[in-house]
């Protein structure tokens, strides 16, 4: 916390020497630009005036009747157009998204009588001139009435994503922004480190196709969260929602009672108003889960019980009598089992969000945003087996806060320029208890297996990861004139990432008297010896403690061409970054363990510099279809643990077993293409189709190295390669409150490996790299997404369904198989389709006129459908395996039979999930 304490100090400080030089919302506004002319003669009209209903912002027209309205906040509005001696001229349901233009074009009509007024609503076609590549943007009215219960999942809708790959890139491979902050999570690079409530988002950007320059850090796509402000009226409300999942299928997912609707508690509260009237402004949301999920285990064993299912005579002596000795097959065998049985939830999770956000106005044109966002969680991903002992599983810890400072200052009607600050902290700790020296830890010589589940022990995984990331950016916005909008900026992100897991050993490690064991008659249990921990100090091999602190630096400069029916987007990126370490001169003698070879010397990593120049255009066909192209050349520096892993550079004793990082490692590179046509069908029915194709080099891979003493290790380098081409189709139409959408992608992904670690894994279990394309594990071949709903003022109701083809699985054949003769590659094979359907509605009953009761209904999976997620290579299917003989001569339980252990419930999707809630608005 004393960083986020200087830092916000460092904030004000600058303000203080710069006033009113600052500012920055880039990536969070767009523009209204049009013409105006007489209805009967064409002539432009000049000195129009031209206003919003939302917002103070307006402009006159100029000698050719052109205007433009810079710097507008995402939203609907309503646009009017007054000329003495013509009808006043409204336009309805503008809609405003980030870094878009809406075009209008007004034809203004003499006035008869005073006051006449012409109301139209605007075209699609105004939305969509400027659309020079796959930009989705939907809207807070749009999330509100669907299906979702978090921005992710929206996301997930969009054509072209897949399971968190956007049009077939690795899942590592997209950026996240806040306000147009990044926000990315830095050592794996999967994912977003802020998790905002949906109720909080004002405009959501998803841009699967090429991007402008001034995004960067990413290959595949980026996302842009724009957060809501607040406004002169009070608004609030509070919901408490009740979930379970009720499902026909409680043989699969065991311990769930269709009536318990307290499994899953869901508060939420949200209040926004003015502080000051039309001057100060706040919002705040907060949210608290607590979701036991649907998969549970069953407490048999507890983790200190003892099982010995050896042979006789390597047995205990002593324990025949006991209560837990039990003979099979003509074995007595032992197994301690005082666990009461009871369900255990395994992959549950408790999360608590909270936001805030001020914002300031005190002058016309300078806008300034205070933002505070804190995310923490508890989870577990079920582990089949661990199903019978539950209590010996570790669980992960998440702790995400970002604190922002935002200026945005309109110089003129046609310059603004944009300033950001912003601290993001991001926490994520594994462990079962906090401490890694806890006195509830036990013995390792508890952990032993029963029936192919564990029986006993716990897991002393200890790790941590913190990073910090300090951001500075400055965007400037130029409207020279009508056909030209030029925009540049510059970033700074400084980050301190650290690595600290906690290795433990017994303090008597390697000692003959750790794996004594005595039976106690008195007690009728297995005596081990006691567990005395300590800390594996610094510099072993397995304690890769580390803080690195890298940072980046990256400028931009871009052109937005607008003419009647064309509209060009060009620009060039610059980025440069600095892995802030060094890396060893000899890769056969990293860590100079061999003191008889060439020594290794640690100078500095070279940084790395790219420039990245990008293009994209887009024709009015007629008054109804818009043409697009764009190209790009994107790069990405690999996530960080590919830079620092293994720090020490020591090499073990065994081949295969560890890999390195190299901070000389190269950006990974992308090339993309895309060509798309919109076409509005009626004005209800609008048709988009996107083709895309993109090739990428230099991905990240583990390649293998020799140590002197003829160890094959891997250090993380530049070889793997993919390509990706593919169809999106979304078709919209809305008429008289109903609405529907669907999104379409065919798919296909191909390249030499899965992820960083496959060819290397391969060589490991003696195969050869693999010598062709495959088709990637997330190449899936078609993708649907469709959503139908209907809204009126005191109720909707929304239908999502979703189908996806099946992802490829490797096939395992059997040995009795013609295949198993055959050098069978990686995901020949495809997992089976799957598809869902997930309700929602809400009905409204007024209290007043200012206040209202909600009464709401989510429904996921609605027809509890079970999907195979996951199959076994020898069946291809989920739950079901191949067993054999001599897998059951050797199988031995006392309480389960051979099949449970593949029953693995978490190969299926979730069961129907059906939540009910009240919320009370105001």
């Amino acid at each position: 916390m004393n960083l986020k304490r200087c830092y916000l100090f460092a904030f004000f400080s600058m303000l203080m020497i710069f006033p009113g030089s600052l500012s920055l919302f880039a990536q969070t506004t767009g523009k209204i630009i049009g013409n105006v002319s007489d209805f009967n003669t064409g002539e432009p009209l000049v000195g129009a005036n031209i206003y919003l209903d939302e917002a103070p912002l307006g402009a006159a027209t100029d000698s050719e009747g052109d205007f433009y309205i810079i710097n507008v906040p995402p939203g609907s509005y309503t646009v009017n157009v007054q000329v003495i001696g013509y009808e006043l001229y409204t336009v309805k349901d503008v809609q405003v998204s980030v870094n878009r233009s809406s075009n209008l074009e007004i034809k203004m009509k003499e006035s008869i009588m005073e006051g006449e007024t012409i109301v139209v609503s605007a075209e699609k076609v105004s939305q969509k001139k400027d659309q020079t590549s796959s930009i989705k943007n939907v809207s807070d009215k749009q999330i509100e009435v669907l299906p979702v219960e978090s921005i992710n999942e929206v996301v997930e809708m969009q054509a072209g994503v897949i399971d968190g790959h956007f049009r077939g890139g690795r899942s590592n491979e997209v950026s996240y922004l806040i306000d147009g902050l990044q926000v990315d999570e830095v050592f794996s690079g999967e994912s977003s480190t802020i998790n905002l409530e949906k109720e909080v988002v004002s405009d959501l950007e998803v841009i699967t196709g090429t991007f402008n320059a001034e995004y960067g850090k990413a290959m595949s796509g980026i996302v842009n969260i724009v957060t809501k402000d607040g406004s002169n009226e009070f608004h609030g409300s509070a919901y408490a929602n009740f979930a379970n999942y009720v499902t026909t299928n409680d043989n699969i997912f065991i311990g769930l009672d269709n009536l318990d609707f307290s499994r899953k508690q869901d508060y939420k509260m949200q209040l926004e108003g003015p502080v000051i009237k039309d001057k100060v402004f706040f919002i705040a949301n907060a949210r608290y889960v607590n979701d036991q999920g649907y998969l549970n285990g069953i407490r048999r064993f507890e983790v200190d019980n003892y099982s010995d299912f050896n042979t006789p005579q390597d047995q205990i002596p002593g324990y025949e009598n006991s209560k837990w000795a039990t003979d099979v097959d003509g074995d007595l065998l032992y197994s301690e089992h005082t666990g009461d049985g009871s369900y255990v939830p395994m992959n549950f999770e408790e999360s608590l969000t909270l936001f805030g956000k001020l914002t300031f106005k005190f002058f016309d044109r300078l806008k300034m945003a205070l933002l505070f966002s804190h995310d923490q969680s508890e989870n577990a991903g079920y582990n089949h087996s661990l199903k019978y002992n539950p209590d010996g599983m570790a669980t992960n810890h998440n702790q995400s806060d970002l604190l922002s400072l935002q200026f945005n200052h309109l110089i003129s009607n046609q310059i603004f320029y944009d300033l950001k600050f912003s601290y993001n902290y991001n926490w994520y700790g594994r462990y079962l208890y906090k401490d890694p020296l806890d006195s509830r830890y036990v013995s390792s010589s508890y952990s032993s297996g029963v029936g192919g589940f564990s029986s006993g022990g716990d897991d002393k995984t200890h790790s941590e990861q913190f990073t910090d990331q300090y951001l500075g950016k400055f965007d400037l916005t130029w409207q020279i004139n009508k056909h030209h909008s030029i925009k540049t900026g510059v970033q700074y992100t400084q980050y301190r990432v650290e690595n600290r897991p906690e290795p433990v050993r017994h303090v008597d490690e390697g000692a003959p008297e750790l794996s004594e064991k005595t039976y106690d008659p008195e007690t009728d249990r297995v005596i081990v010896y006691p567990w005395i921990p300590e800390l594996i100090p610094y510099g072993h091999i397995s304690v890769d403690q580390y803080v690195r602190k890298p940072y980046d630096f990256s400028l931009y400069v871009q052109d937005k061409m607008e003419y009647d029916d064309l509209v060009i987007n060009y620009g060039l990126r610059y980025d440069y970054f600095n892995a802030n370490t060094v890396y060893p001169t000899n890769r056969a003698n990293p860590a100079n363990q061999d003191l008889n070879a060439q020594q290794s010397e640690y100078p500095k990593a070279d940084p790395e510099v790219q420039i990245s120049p990008r293009i994209g255009l887009s024709y009015t066909l007629g008054k109804s279809a818009v043409l697009h192209f764009s190209y790009g050349h994107f790069f990405q520096i690999p996530p960080f643990y590919a830079l620092y892993q293994n720090h020490h550079f020591l090499v073990p004793t065994n081949s295969f077993a560890i890999q390195h990082g190299n901070a000389q490692i190269n950006a990974q590179k992308t090339i993309k293409y895309e060509m798309g046509l919109w076409q509005e069908l009626t004005p209800e029915l609008s048709l988009e189709v996107s083709v895309y194709s993109s090739d990428v080099k230099d991905l990240l891979t583990a390649v293998v190295y020799t140590s002197t003493n003829q160890i094959e290790y891997a250090v993380f380098g530049n070889k793997d390669n993919a390509n990706t081409k593919g169809l999106e189709v979304v078709l919209k139409w809305g008429a008289g409150g109903i609405y529907s959408d669907l999104n379409y992608t065919l798919q296909f992904t191909r390249g030499n490996a899965d992820n960083p670690l496959s060819t290397f894994n391969r060589l490991g279990q003696n195969q050869d790299p693999i010598p062709v394309l495959i088709p990637l594990a997330w190449d899936q071949r078609h993708t649907v997404t469709m959503n139908v709903g209907y809204a009126q003022q005191d109720y909707a109701l929304s239908l999502t369904g979703y189908y996806n083809s099946g992802f490829p699985y490797t096939i395992d054949a059997i040995p009795q198989s013609r295949l198993a003769r055959q050098n069978i590659l990686p995901n020949t094979g495809v997992k089976p389709s799957n598809y869902r359907l997930d309700l929602q509605g809400h009905y409204d009953v007024p209290l007043s006129e200012a206040t209202k009761l909600r009464f709401f209904l989510y429904v996921k999976n609605l027809t509890d459908v079970l999907n195979e997620l996951q199959v076994y290579g020898r069946t291809g299917r989920a739950y079901t395996n191949i067993v054999f003989e001599s897998d059951e001569e050797v199988f031995r339980s006392n309480f389960n039979n051979i099949n449970d252990q593949y029953e693995n419930p978490a190969m299926y999707s979730a069961p129907r999930e059906i939540k009910l809630g009240v919320g009370y608005l105001f």
